[in-house]
């Protein structure tokens, strides 16, 4: 008996993948959600109760099908053979490999989510990119009120919205300056997090001696 979550995820991994085509073209709209549901044979009124806000929801199942896809791709590969550095620039690269065939979907998404009602779900899909990439790269959520947890969500962030900005843009065989452009912000970011983790130890240390002093 076949899972009815799965099947479910297959039928809109199937609209999404059919809209795609339509929204580089008509942009992340009920339209595009219509005509993808009658390419991918899935009779339109199913396609909206999958994607209750229209092409908003579809949006949303964008961001999780690109994290979906990037894990796929990397499925095996034990990345914990490489520097925490190559770990991350491997997981985004394959992100973008996997939206490269469609990017001016991509581009049309990009300007859909600047839409103030599609803002909060933006956010709320970047930061769960961030948290997936840092768990495959070995680096689980965690306590999540310690501070490392929250500087390196955030220095991925700004890495990923770099880095998407600049591959919208890239004309490069195989997107090679964007692969070198992630590397420099990779390493631009790990270099911060060591000043970061040093200047944390010294107000450690720091605060542990005023503790002791006032005694």
């Amino acid at each position: 008996m076949s899972d009815p979550a799965e099947e479910r995820q297959a039928r809109k991994d199937r609209i999404l993948e059919a809209a795609l085509m339509h929204a580089a073209f008509d942009g992340w709209s009920s339209q595009t959600l219509r005509n993808a549901a009658i390419d991918a044979g899935i009779d339109p009124a199913t396609a909206r109760r999958l994607f209750p806000r229209g092409g908003d929801s579809l949006l949303d199942w964008l961001d999780d099908w690109a994290d979906r896809h990037m894990l796929a791709r990397l499925e095996g590969e034990d990345l914990s053979r490489l520097p925490v550095g190559r770990r991350i620039a491997r997981l985004v690269r394959a992100r973008f490999e996997a939206l490269t065939p469609h990017r001016e979907a991509v581009r049309r998404a990009v300007l859909a989510r600047g839409l103030p009602h599609n803002l909060p779900g933006g956010i709320t899909a970047l930061w769960r990119t961030v948290d997936r990439i840092w768990e495959a790269a070995g680096f689980p959520a965690g306590e999540r009120r310690e501070i490392d947890y929250y500087t390196r969500r955030a220095l991925l962030a700004g890495i990923l919205v770099a880095t998407l900005l600049y591959w919208l843009e890239d004309q490069s065989e195989g997107c090679r300056d964007t692969w070198a452009f992630l590397d420099r912000r990779i390493d631009e970011a790990l270099r911060y997090g060591r000043l970061s983790g040093r200047l944390l130890d010294l107000l450690r240390v720091a605060g542990g001696a005023g503790r002791g002093a006032a005694k």
